[in-house]
């Protein structure tokens, strides 16, 4: 930390659901002094003590060194999630413009490295018992996700062993949500026309219950504060983030009054794979084969560590997220903006 003068905070990825939550966060946290906020488009948005500047991290000339000169910490949560059909593409942004990062960062002689990691680097584990954060992070090799996110650990584990003067953090939250993400998710993950039936209970003749479908949520919120909590404070290494109780089909079920219906993996990922084949479903079935495996995680050290509770329930996640579906919720940035389909 900055002595006297406060902290002057980087945040890439500024402008998207996780990055508009820490971004404000440290807007209004007195510790901190000024906040950059990077992004390739800038936001109709400007919190208390943050600037702005349009940067693209898959271009080789994005400038990072000068950008992060005089910088107490870097929180890194730029990510690319489509094209699926394309992962050269979310290679160079997330990969490549991830390692550009953290060149920047030792040149600069920033003192830390805030990672966003993420469930999704975890290899393959258990659902009936949660894992701490020295479980394999070595993904599922087929979805690009857990792909990327899993070499940047290794790139990570190289960082600290020829950097060790530079304080690094890797969070690895589960999935996040908020009301305010709630037409960005719809466009990544369902595509830009799909109306949002999931999101009226009425319309839900059935609920799939797809064999190993086992998940757990976190509040975009809650997750910023964790980002925040690391920040200022002299913790190394990962974190585990996600709120009570992991959400399955039953649980879905008693939130949205659907009845839950057993489905065959199989089918479920026909379907899936013949609707990303022609183009009409963003999300690929490799990434839903790597969600039928992820671990359920232990969060212990960070409500250890870093001092940190989650604020809001799973159910409480979703349901927030289910009314902005409805309402066709975002915020004032390119990646958030909202609307509202079917």
């Amino acid at each position: 930390m900055s002595s006297g003068t406060g902290m002057r905070i980087v945040v890439t990825g500024a402008t998207g659901n996780v990055g508009t939550s820490v971004v404000r966060l440290l807007s209004e946290d007195p510790e901190v002094t000024s906040v950059l906020g990077l992004a390739r488009r800038l936001p109709d948005w400007s919190p208390p003590k943050t600037d702005w500047s349009a940067v693209d991290l898959a271009s080789e000339e994005s400038g990072l060194s000068e950008q992060f000169q005089g910088t107490d910490a870097v929180v890194h949560l730029a990510w690319a999630f489509q094209p699926t059909h394309d992962p050269a593409a979310t290679w160079r942004t997330n990969v490549l413009g991830s390692m550009r990062v953290f060149e920047a960062v030792a040149a600069a002689s920033v003192p830390a490295l805030v990672h966003a990691s993420s469930v999704g680097a975890y290899s393959p584990g258990p659902k009936d018992r949660a894992v701490d954060e020295s479980w394999p992070t070595h993904g599922w090799p087929d979805a690009a996700y857990c792909r990327e996110k899993a070499y940047l650990e290794r790139a990570l584990d190289t960082f600290e062993r020829d950097h060790p003067e530079r304080r690094v953090v890797r969070m690895r939250p589960a999935f996040l949500f908020k009301r305010e993400s709630a037409s960005e998710q719809r466009r990544i993950f369902g595509g830009r026309f799909l109306p949002g039936p999931l999101a009226r209970p009425e319309l839900l003749p059935f609920l799939p219950d797809i064999p190993g479908l086992r998940v757990q949520a976190l509040h975009t919120d809650d997750a910023a504060n964790a980002y925040r909590l690391a920040v200022r404070s002299d913790v190394r290494g990962a974190f585990n983030l996600a709120a009570e109780q992991s959400v399955d089909a039953q649980v879905l079920g008693e939130m949205l009054g659907a009845r839950p219906v057993r489905l065959p993996r199989t089918a479920a990922r026909s379907a899936i794979a013949a609707a990303w084949g022609l183009h009409l479903l963003p999300a690929s079935p490799h990434l839903f084969d790597a969600v039928l495996r992820l671990p359920l995680m232990d969060c212990t050290r960070a409500r250890a560590e870093l001092g940190w509770r989650p604020e809001h329930t799973a159910t409480e996640v979703l349901e927030e997220f289910f009314q902005g579906l409805q309402q066709g919720a975002g915020a004032r940035t390119v990646p958030m903006r909202g609307r509202k389909v079917g």
